[in-house]
């Protein structure tokens, strides 16, 4: 099979699936409190996909070249029947990975079961060990310790489990190298994600911002680090080990060094549109035409016009007007 590819050349690798709105935290980067208050009007069972049919459009994808598929949300382990959908989705031929994106409150008690469906990579974010910061960041007063004891639960249980931290000017970039030291200690990967102008809630701007430099000079740069090669085309983050060990850290740089020429991911919403971009204004609606009747290769040459048709490099072209005047879909609605 050719592989489909967009306007700029640029194959579909990854799935990212986003099982639900709905979110336990109020992190002030991606669901800041003043904008979804308590009584924030999340969607409706019957909006969501089903499971099936978020299986029935997997199987879709995986036809057309997917291989790596994430578990997104709002917070993934908020959706009911998670397990039964990891398993689904690993019976799809052709998937080779599927992984989960979560905050890790919930993992305590939901890692077992999801690591017997067949689940194995695991992706907690948190964004300082300081726990009075840590509960201001995440708006809901949690302490870091919490999450924590998840993490080492769920790499007991044998996840791969590498843990995402945000970081922004003023707020938490102390915590860099004591989280640095902390998981390295543990032997889990740590990646530096920018703070990115994801949606228009966020009160984004680039002076709020620590870019992947600074950052890597922080740790020690070249002295400490070395860099690691890309474990297959289209990897986001640029990865280095620690040259006294196997640790490793990792860094998403969207703002400061874009990588739109070489993304490969296509996203699906909770409520069943496909968006091309983090950065998207509109998607196309994919649950209109499977619970409209539509055949499997109606759906298919759906995807693959969307895709075809794509010419997104938002990064590439982001300035300080675009950030703040161009609508943008929520990253607690489509996931990171």
């Amino acid at each position: 099979m050719n592989p489909i590819i967009d306007q700029l050349a640029r194959p579909m690798r990854d799935l990212r699936i986003s099982v639900t709105d709905r979110c336990n935290f109020r992190c002030t980067y991606c669901m800041p409190k003043e904008f979804f208050g308590d009584d924030y009007a999340f969607m409706s069972k019957d909006q969501l996909l089903s499971l099936e049919e978020i299986t029935r459009l997997a199987e879709l994808y995986a036809s057309l070249g997917i291989r790596k598929i994430r578990l997104t949300g709002g917070e993934p382990l908020l959706r009911r029947g998670l397990p039964e959908l990891v398993k689904m989705l690993s019976s799809i031929r052709g998937i080779e990975d599927i992984g989960c994106t979560t905050n890790g409150l919930l993992l305590g008690q939901q890692a077992q079961n999801l690591y017997d469906a067949g689940l194995r990579r695991m992706n907690v974010s948190l964004d300082a060990l300081d726990p009075d910061l840590f509960g201001k960041i995440n708006g809901r007063g949690i302490t870091s310790s919490t999450i924590l004891r998840n993490i080492e639960l769920a790499d007991e249980i044998g996840f791969q489990v590498k843990v995402n931290m945000v970081v922004q000017k003023g707020i938490n970039e102390q915590e860099i190298l004591p989280m640095a030291d902390y998981f390295k200690k543990m032997g889990i990967t740590l990646c530096f994600i920018e703070f990115m102008d994801a949606g228009n809630s966020n009160d984004w701007s680039l002076e709020r911002g620590v870019t992947k430099q600074d950052i890597f000079e922080r740790l020690g740069g070249a002295n400490v680090l070395v860099p690691v090669p890309p474990r297959y085309p289209g990897e986001v983050a640029q990865r280095f080990r620690y040259k006294d060990g196997q640790a490793e850290v990792g860094f998403i740089s969207s703002v400061s060094d874009a990588f739109c020429s070489s993304c490969t991911r296509v996203r699906l919403s909770s409520d069943g549109k496909i968006y091309n971009c983090l950065f998207a204004s509109k998607g196309f609606d994919l649950r209109a035409l499977l619970r409209g009747g539509a055949s499997d290769e109606e759906l298919l040459a759906a995807i693959r016009k969307t895709w075809e048709q794509r010419e997104d490099r938002y990064s590439e072209e982001r300035t300080e007007y675009t950030a703040k005047n161009r609508k943008k879909i929520g990253m607690s609605y489509i996931g990171g």
